[in-house]
C-alpha cells in the first residue's frame, strides 16, 4: 500500500519506520534525527518553510509532512486493517 504524504509524494508504506509529531516544543531527539538526515542528504522537505507538521522516517529517507502525523498514521492503519 502507498501513502500521499502531501505535494504528490507518495511512499511505499513497507518502508515507513515512524510517523513523528513535529509539534514545538520538539524533542532534542528528533532535531537530531532532522539534523542527520540534513547532513547524509537524506532530508526531503516536502512542504512549505516552516509549515512543517510531521516527520516520516523511512528506511532510506526522511521526510518532512504537511499533514498531521495523526492523518498520516490513520492512513498508514487503514492498510494494516485490510491486510
Amino acid at each position: 500500500m502507498y501513502i500521499h504524504l502531501g505535494n504528490n509524494y507518495i511512499i511505499s508504506s513497507q518502508n515507513i519506520i515512524a510517523i513523528l509529531n513535529l509539534e514545538p516544543p520538539l524533542a532534542d531527539d528528533i532535531q537530531d534525527i532532522v539534523e542527520i538526515a540534513r547532513a547524509e542528504k537524506k532530508l526531503v522537505p516536502i512542504s512549505e518553510k516552516g509549515k512543517d507538521k510531521s516527520l516520516v522516517l523511512c528506511d532510506d529517507k526522511v521526510y518532512l509532512s504537511p499533514i498531521s502525523s495523526t492523518t498520516l498514521y490513520k492512513r498508514a492503519s487503514n492498510y494494516v486493517q485490510e491486510v
